[in-house]
C-alpha cells in the first residue's frame, strides 16, 4: 500500500514539474518528485541510492532555484486553482497503473538480487549518466548567467 502511495505522489508531483507556468512552483514540484524517488528506493531496500537521490536532488535544485530565479520574468499571471486540479487529476488519472497493477520482481534473469544490489552493481552507468546531466545542466547555466551578466 505504502509503494501506491508513493507512486502516487511522485506521478502528481511531476505532472506539477512539467506544467506549472511559474518557475519557482515548478522547482517546488520537482522537490516533490526527488523526495518521492529517495523514499521509494528506501522502501524497496537501496539506502545508498537513496541519499544518493536525496543529495543530487538538493543540488540540482538549489541550482534550478537560483537560475530560475535569477532568469525568469516576474509574472503576475498566477496560476488558476482550476489548472491546479486538472493537472493533480491528470497525475491521478496516469497513476492508475500503478496502484492497480503490479509487476511481479521473482521472473526477471537476477531475481535473487536485491533493488539496493541491482541499482550499484548492475546499473552504475546509469549514475555515471545521472551526474553528467547534471554537470551539464549546471555548466549551462553558468554560461547563461556569465553572458547575462556582460561577459564576452
Amino acid at each position: 500500500m505504502i509503494l501506491e502511495i508513493l507512486s502516487v505522489g511522485l506521478i502528481i508531483s511531476a505532472c506539477l514539474a512539467l506544467f506549472l507556468d511559474e518557475v519557482i512552483y515548478s522547482v517546488a514540484a520537482l522537490s516533490g518528485t526527488f523526495l518521492f524517488t529517495a523514499l521509494l528506493y528506501y522502501v524497496n531496500g537501496a539506502i545508498y541510492a537513496a541519499i544518493f537521490q536525496f543529495a543530487v536532488g538538493v543540488g540540482t535544485l538549489a541550482i534550478l532555484f537560483l537560475s530560475g530565479e535569477m532568469l525568469s520574468e516576474k509574472s503576475s499571471k498566477k496560476t488558476s486553482p482550476t489548472k491546479f486540479s486538472a493537472l493533480v487529476g491528470a497525475g491521478l488519472v496516469l497513476s492508475l497503473p500503478a496502484i492497480f497493477l503490479s509487476v511481479s520482481g521473482s521472473t526477471g534473469a537476477y531475481y535473487n538480487t536485491s533493488l539496493g544490489n541491482a541499482l550499484w552493481n548492475l546499473n552504475g552507468v546509469d549514475v555515471i549518466v545521472q551526474a553528467l546531466v547534471i554537470l551539464t545542466v549546471a555548466l549551462g547555466i553558468a554560461i547563461i548567467l556569465y553572458e547575462k551578466k556582460g561577459g564576452k
